[in-house]
């Protein structure tokens, strides 16, 4: 939104442009008219405005964050690459030179794309809180952890304030394509939703993780106060989708108690002890 005060829009940062969530997001808000986007991936996108930067290179991130309101941190390592040499830069190592670069420059508010893998080992059947402790299903999911505590500790030693959104499961085909995906899942156009709310939140809000789902039939997460909260009044349910594959039972079944689905059976060794 315009700051009514200097009459500029709000600047906002976002990283990881390119991803599947990314793209929808930079085309949403770009489109909106609404703030000034500066999008970044590792890979640059000339004809989408969309410019380089890798998250380790601590300089690159403070040049590119002088100046604006709000960081939307969309770049991470994928959930099954290298712990060491993939996921442990990209996610942790990332996200501190991020947080330092925002402190440096006055950013205002960093808005996190978590996972729904911070409490994966939650058992199917229980509906789980933003305040119920972390129950992380991977090293993935682990890092994730990290983050949402990093921001934690920005938030209260230096203002910043950090928003959490664990992401259920968000499908390029925008419709849930599994058992599981049916509680989890978020439509591109309640993700757009629910990140503007986000970015509009009272600045009086200085931490906070929620859950990212649309308002799925039997969903494991509480999202119901998000919209006394923040506003987010999600448009789409994963069952009103679903009703023909449920009918016919042809929908892929979930046999795994927890809610991280194969993140939570799977080994993170190679040798495939768990």
């Amino acid at each position: 939104m315009i700051d009514y005060y200097t009459q500029k829009k709000k600047k906002i940062f976002l990283t990881g442009a390119n991803g599947k969530i990314g793209r929808r997001l930079h085309k949403a808000l770009k489109n909106s008219g609404t703030y000034d986007i500066l999008a970044a991936d590792i890979e640059p996108d000339r004809d989408h405005n969309v410019v380089q930067l890798d998250v380790t290179d601590a300089a690159r991130l403070e040049a590119l964050t002088i100046g604006v309101h709000t960081v939307l941190h969309f770049a991470w390592a994928k959930d099954k690459e290298d712990f060491l040499g993939k996921v442990l830069p990209l996610n942790v190592t990332g996200a501190y030179h991020l947080y330092e670069a925002a402190r440096k420059n006055g950013v205002k508010r960093i808005i996190f794309a978590s996972s729904n893998h911070v409490t994966g080992f939650y058992r199917v059947g229980e509906q789980v809180k933003p305040e119920d402790p972390y129950r992380p299903d991977s090293f993935y999911g682990l890092s994730k952890c990290y983050i949402e505590l990093l921001g934690r500790y920005y938030a209260d030693k230096y203002g910043i304030s950090s928003i959490n959104i664990r992401i259920g499961n968000f499908s390029g085909a925008d419709r849930p394509l599994s058992e599981r995906a049916s509680h989890i899942w978020i439509s591109s156009r309640d993700m757009v939703q629910l990140t503007v709310c986000c970015i509009e939140a009272d600045p009086s809000i200085d931490f906070l993780s929620l859950y990212g789902t649309s308002a799925n039939t039997s969903n494991y997460y509480d999202i119901g106060y998000l919209e006394d909260l923040i506003g987010y009044k999600p448009e789409d349910n994963a069952a009103a989708l679903l009703e023909e594959e449920i009918r016919l039972g042809t929908l892929p079944q979930n046999n795994i108690p927890f809610q991280g689905g194969m993140h939570a059976i799977t080994s993170h060794t190679e040798d495939g002890r768990k």
